[in-house]
């Protein structure tokens, strides 16, 4: 049985999308790179029956498809209605008729050559394309530390082709570092840690401004080192730099993609200033020294720093291009020896010195004044929502 294809015009078409309806466009990368329909999905032909209930699950939302002159999304159409799409519908005439009707094109994001061939494998994906690349090489992220997290995260963000990397480490590299910290190599001994990992960035992807912060990151620079960045990656690894970073990012609206590991084990989580709970939520004071070990007492796996630090860089894609569900609110805990994740629910603590509604007002009028950074001498609380099971050695020392 033929099976009727209903088509709209494009006037029509641009008013469905505005009512709510999905507009797709089925053509190819080359097409859509052109020049498309604002807010369109970009879903070509030859995926779509394959990604189409990720896209669009509820089988009866209105679709709206649309190719270069509607023969191929008319097709589309069919094959949607055969696979239990029940308000499908082609736009007549394709973009071509829409351009005729005067109707506005989005413009294309501008590639070099080269960087179409370099990032190839994202332009396939409808959820980062052209548009999201560009984007991505638009960004500024800071990673404050260049150690066993900010190793993997920062090559694997230039690998992706994030824009501008400012690191902020004060160490050299020694032989121990080699064991995870996979951006700094052997006849590096001795060489500033950031001058190293500019190295190696600058040698996998020349497209990467690379900024560079030899210095400590104190209270009276924080502010300073910090502006201007998109995302802040945090591998710190004391707990007074942890504060201070928390402070002034919720104070800048910047969010941080927190890591620490311990052992076999990590933990992970992103704070989005007044959106989810800051670090002070999760964690009010800081353990006592001998419960949480640096890596130099305690040891660490090598691959676990390198296992959270590309899900730390997963997450500033995530933030970066606006996809996907951040771990916003969500602890991530990672048992290296089980192979195993799970995950705690974390909430805003609403007497939080740093990020409750009082601590935010009073910052907008001028009058907000830092929490000290506890002593370690002090008692060590976690945090109500997560529980005392986890015990304090996870928010210890990361590198």
């Amino acid at each position: 049985m033929q099976i009727a294809i209903r088509e709209i015009s494009p006037p029509e078409a641009r008013d469905r999308h505005a009512a709510g309806a999905t507009l797709i466009d089925v053509r190819e990368q080359v097409e859509w790179d052109a020049g498309h329909i604002a807010d369109a999905l970009f879903i070509p032909q030859g995926i779509l029956l394959d990604q189409i209930e990720a896209a669009v699950p509820d089988k009866g939302t209105e679709i709206v498809l649309y190719c270069r002159s509607g023969a191929r999304s008319g097709r589309m159409t069919a094959a949607l209605q055969q696979a239990g799409y029940t308000d499908v519908t082609n736009m007549a005439g394709g973009i071509l008729a829409w351009e005729a009707n005067s109707l506005p094109i989005e413009a294309p994001a501008a590639l070099t050559p080269a960087q179409q061939s370099r990032y190839s494998r994202h332009l396939l994906i409808p959820e980062v394309g052209t548009a999201g690349q560009v984007k991505l090489l638009e960004s500024k992220v800071l990673l404050v530390g260049a150690g066993g997290l900010g190793s993997p995260s920062a090559l694997y963000l230039a690998a992706a082709g994030v824009g501008t990397l400012g690191i902020v480490d004060f160490d050299v590299v020694e032989a121990s570092n080699l064991q995870r910290q996979v951006i700094h190599s052997t006849e590096r001994l001795g060489v500033k840690k950031v001058d190293s990992a500019r190295q190696s960035i600058e040698a996998l992807n020349p497209d990467v401004k690379v900024v560079t912060y030899d210095e400590m990151l104190l209270a009276d620079n924080v502010a300073r080192l910090i502006d201007g960045y998109d995302v802040i990656l945090d591998g710190t690894d004391t707990f007074e730099t942890r504060y201070l970073l928390n402070d002034a990012a919720v104070a800048a609206g910047i969010p941080v993609v927190h890591a620490s590991v311990f052992r076999f084990e990590g933990q992970l989580t992103t704070f989005v200033p007044y959106v989810g709970p800051c670090y002070r939520c999760l964690y009010p004071t800081p353990p006592p020294p001998e419960l949480a070990p640096g890596c130099s007492v305690a040891g660490v796996l090598g691959v676990v720093p390198g296992i959270m630090g590309l899900l730390q860089a997963n997450e500033v894609l995530k933030l970066l291009l606006g996809i996907g569900e951040p771990l916003i609110g969500r602890l991530l805990l990672f048992d290296a020896l089980d192979g195993a994740f799970s995950e705690v629910r974390l909430e805003r603590d609403p007497n939080c010195p740093t990020c409750s509604d009082e601590a935010r007002a009073a910052r907008e009028r001028g009058t907000w004044v830092a929490p000290p950074v506890f002593g370690a001498d002090q008692p060590f609380a976690l945090s109500g929502p997560v529980g005392g099971s986890l015990g304090g050695a996870l928010g210890g020392p990361a590198r």
